[in-house]
């Protein structure tokens, strides 16, 4: 049986579209975060003020609009980059306390410090961009600070279980949180990264010290 000319030529759209294959969508979580891993690279390469949201969109293969449904801005980005750090930064010493058993507080004090060092000394470069070459010198860095506010509740659960002696968990934590950057900062221009258990082992006998109960 021969077809007509017109039933061809309806046909051929139809296996067109049989044999062409779809295209993908993404997911908005996975267009999120192709987004934000583009703009971290390209920061890393280029610096903040040199890379555009053009440059993003085109590095993370999605239309420009796409970017404004999810950041407000390249500054809306930098803050989440930052979030994103932050987060991943005090899960991974979550992780690693947890690691020990029940009421071994000075080993979760040393684990802290040393995942905290690890952290900061492994991402340096990622760490100073974010937090340091955008907005030098920013205090408001230290609001609310999760790795601060993770810290002090370490020190305070120690306090309630009769572990060590502290006052003012918040204050010190801030202590804590500064000498733990200062000897990472040293230890950056000097080139002693590698010696960081050194530096645990001062910081941890240090402030264990410090917070045991007379």
């Amino acid at each position: 049986m021969t077809r007509s000319r017109s039933e061809a030529g309806a046909a051929a759209p139809a296996v067109a579209a049989v044999l062409e294959p779809r295209r993908r969508v993404r997911a908005p979580q996975t267009r999120r975060t192709a987004l934000m891993d583009a703009a971290e690279r390209l920061f890393l390469e280029k610096g903040v003020a040199a890379t555009s949201v053009d440059d993003i969109t085109t590095a993370a293969q999605v239309a420009k609009g796409t970017f404004y449904v999810y950041f407000g801005s390249r500054d809306a980005m930098l803050s989440a980059l930052q979030e994103r750090f932050i987060t991943a930064f005090c899960e991974r010493m979550r992780q690693a306390m947890d690691r020990h058993r029940a009421g071994n507080w000075e080993a979760r004090l040393r684990t802290w410090f040393e995942t905290a060092l690890d952290g900061l000394l492994g991402q340096v470069m990622l760490h100073d961009m974010l937090f340091h070459d955008v907005r030098p010198g920013d205090r408001e860095v230290m609001k609310d600070n999760p790795v601060v506010v993770q810290l002090a509740g370490l020190l305070r659960q120690g306090a309630e279980a009769g572990a060590w002696q502290v006052s003012d968990p918040h204050s010190l934590a801030i202590m804590m949180f500064h000498a733990m950057h200062g000897l990472a900062d040293e230890a950056v221009v000097r080139g002693t990264a590698d010696r960081r258990g050194r530096m645990v082992g001062l910081l941890t006998d240090t402030f264990a010290g410090a917070m045991r109960r007379p």
